[in-house]
């Protein structure tokens, strides 16, 4: 049975009081906000797989109502009330949200002859149930379009729930989506999607009991369903801002908003209805320039200019503004306020992080100095539940600086175990550490025994008492954390610690992910799976025909590098693969030689010798041990 969690802290519970007293906690326009609009909602709100697995539940969340316990931060409390509100929602005539079923929303846009889906989350079966959710108020009409509105997983897994690939296919249904969309959905996905998926499962807390002792939202919703995700490639790829497009007889005006919250993002605004689709490019949070889960660095100065050119486009007529996430802004005023302030959030933090890496600072110490003026501290929708103010600023130093903050003993360090070993030697061993790491829980300095407990942890992984102490302090910092995902992060730590790991609830990797792959792409996959030291002695070359594309490739495996070429080359290979594009996916999904669709010619050895030196990623990997 898992460990049970353990109370707050008075240390924690002091912090909650001080942060309750300084914070607008009278202002409810956010809740006045949330509930309008309000249609209907599923009730019982669980939602289960065709086999009978639940894969959404916005239920477990029911017990975050009135104040917050001393277990959890008051802010991150406010912020999970508001974000735990599920239904269908009016935005305006014509424009509806389903909201609480799963990390993102759900929006439609009705047309002449049906109704246009915005990104339709992460699984097919909560895109099914929002869709009839939608039909059960709004009549049975027809999907005649889908909008993605950037490259993440949870704004486009789902679509097989509210199209088919035949419809889109035949024209029915067109599929739009930013210029580069395809690459980076799959990409993000595949290349590092073991290590992703697994931190995932941290920063969402998919593992952790839904209670105000654990899991209660990520700030940006509450977390990630664990359904089917899909994949239909776009038909209509918006390349242009102010390009404009009519979708079932309604008219769109798009912006592009490349290498903000995604690497391929837009924003698009319908003059019929005067209302704008912010993406994930404006919302009631500070976000991230670098997820917890990992990703490439996002570009704040972009973010903050894409902001201010939204501003100039739209807000001369614009009426509200919806999102990707949480609940819309009504009345022009208002809405160029939230726009402005997301867009000086950004700027702020961009400009004032390189002001202060030049003046020598490194990321850690920007993070620690940097204060965000009244009017950003005070507004609701710039707090940092979901991206920190700290880890975004060392996101920016990393952006400009990389990984080493110039000082030369820091040039060539130990790695955490070897380092953890050496600290144990300098603190008089184990229990002498953890004796220091107890003093620290004990006087509220949790900062500092989770630093010198985890030493002892990647020293000796086999100390009960470093790990149980460790866990506690991980619990504590959960309990005071602001942020969802730094909360969640926290109690994700503590929960394997107690009970072991729990690998990687959901797996975006899925096979209509890999076949979306481009034959280069593919081989690249491949290429990042190689185990170098296994392939060293290992030489072949393999020629590649994909027959319904024209295209022929020659790889090369030698000093344990996978390299391939589109260009003829000399010589006949050891083997050649015969297949189509969309059997070519047989390679990653593990199918081989005996795929269906794929002929082997020469040395079918070949590739038997390939797949032999493969080293696909781990995703039970440990995080908090070594």
């Amino acid at each position: 049975m898992p460990t049970e969690p353990k109370p707050a802290s008075s240390t924690i519970t002091q912090q909650q009081e001080t942060l309750r007293s300084q914070l607008p906690f009278a202002d409810t326009t956010d809740f006045d906000d949330v509930e309008r609009g309000f249609l209907g909602r599923r009730s019982p709100n669980a939602v289960t797989s065709a086999d009978g697995k639940l894969v959404w539940d916005n239920d477990t969340y029911d017990f975050i109502t009135g104040d917050a316990p001393a277990t959890v931060n008051p802010s991150l409390w406010r912020q999970s009330t508001l974000v735990a509100s599920d239904g269908l929602f009016e935005v305006v005539p014509g424009v509806y949200q389903v909201r609480g079923m799963d990390l993102s929303n759900i929006s439609f846009i009705e047309g002449e002859t049906g109704v246009i889906v915005i990104d339709p989350l992460i699984s097919v079966e909560t895109a099914a149930a929002a869709l009839a959710l939608y039909r059960e108020h709004r009549g049975d009409r027809p999907v005649t379009g889908v909008i993605y509105t950037h490259s993440h997983v949870d704004h486009f897994g789902g679509v097989k729930g509210v199209t088919t690939q035949e419809d889109v296919d035949a024209g029915r249904v067109p599929v739009l989506a930013p210029e580069g969309f395809v690459e980076h959905a799959v990409s993000e996905n595949v290349y590092a999607g073991t290590a992703m998926g697994r931190r995932a499962g941290y920063m969402y807390g998919a593992a952790l009991p839904r209670s105000a002792e654990g899991a209660l939202g990520a700030g940006l919703g509450q977390t990630t369903s664990t359904g089917t995700v899909t994949f239909i490639a776009p038909t209509l790829e918006i390349t242009t801002t102010g390009q404009e497009e009519v979708v079932d007889g309604v008219r769109i005006v798009f912006q592009m908003a490349p290498g903000t919250e995604a690497p391929s993002e837009m924003l698009f605004y319908f003059p019929d209805f005067k209302a704008l689709c912010a993406a994930e490019d404006a919302t009631h949070n500070l976000h991230n320039l670098l997820t917890l889960r990992g990703a490439v660095v996002r570009d704040p100065h972009v973010w903050a200019k894409y902001l201010t050119e939204t501003i100039d486009l739209f807000s001369s007529d614009i009426e509200v503004v919806f999102a990707s996430h949480h609940w819309p802004t009504w009345g022009n005023g208002r809405v160029v306020e939230f726009l402005s302030l997301q867009r000086d959030l950004y700027a702020y933090l961009h400009d004032q992080t390189l002001r202060m890496l030049n003046q020598g600072l490194t990321g850690p110490e920007i993070a620690e100095q940097i204060v965000l003026p009244p009017a950003l501290e005070n507004s609701w929708s710039t707090r940092g539940y979901y991206g920190s103010v700290s880890h975004n600023v060392k996101a920016i130093y990393q952006r400009y600086l990389g990984w080493f903050d110039g000082n030369p003993a820091h040039l060539w360090e130990h790695p955490p175990a070897e380092k953890a070993k050496r600290y144990l030697q300098l603190g008089g061993g184990a229990d002498a550490v953890l004796a220091n790491g107890q003093a620290a829980f004990d006087s509220g300095d949790f900062r500092w025994a989770a630093e010198v407990l985890s030493h002892v942890v990647f020293a000796e992984p086999g100390h009960d008492a470093a790990r149980g102490l460790l866990a506690d302090t991980l619990e504590q910092l959960g309990y005071g954390s602001e942020n969802g995902t730094w909360r969640n992060f926290y109690l994700s730590g503590a929960y394997e610690l107690r009970n072991g790991q729990f690998g990687t609830p959901t797996v975006t990797n899925s096979p209509d992910m890999v076949a979306q792959l481009s034959p280069e792409m593919l081989f690249d996959a491949i290429a990042i799976q190689v185990n170098g030291p296994a392939a060293w002695d290992v030489e072949l070359s393999i020629d590649i025909v994909v027959t319904d594309t024209d295209q022929r490739y020659r790889l090369r495996l030698a000093n344990g590098a996978l390299t391939y070429s589109p260009r003829p080359q000399a010589g006949a290979a050891d083997a050649t693969i015969t297949t189509t594009r969309h059997q070519l996916s047989a390679l990653v999904l593990g199918g081989g030689a005996t795929a269906d669709g794929v002929e082997v010619s020469g040395d079918r050895t070949a590739l038997e010798r390939l797949t032999a030196i493969l080293d696909p990623g781990n995703p039970d990997f440990a995080i908090v041990t070594p």
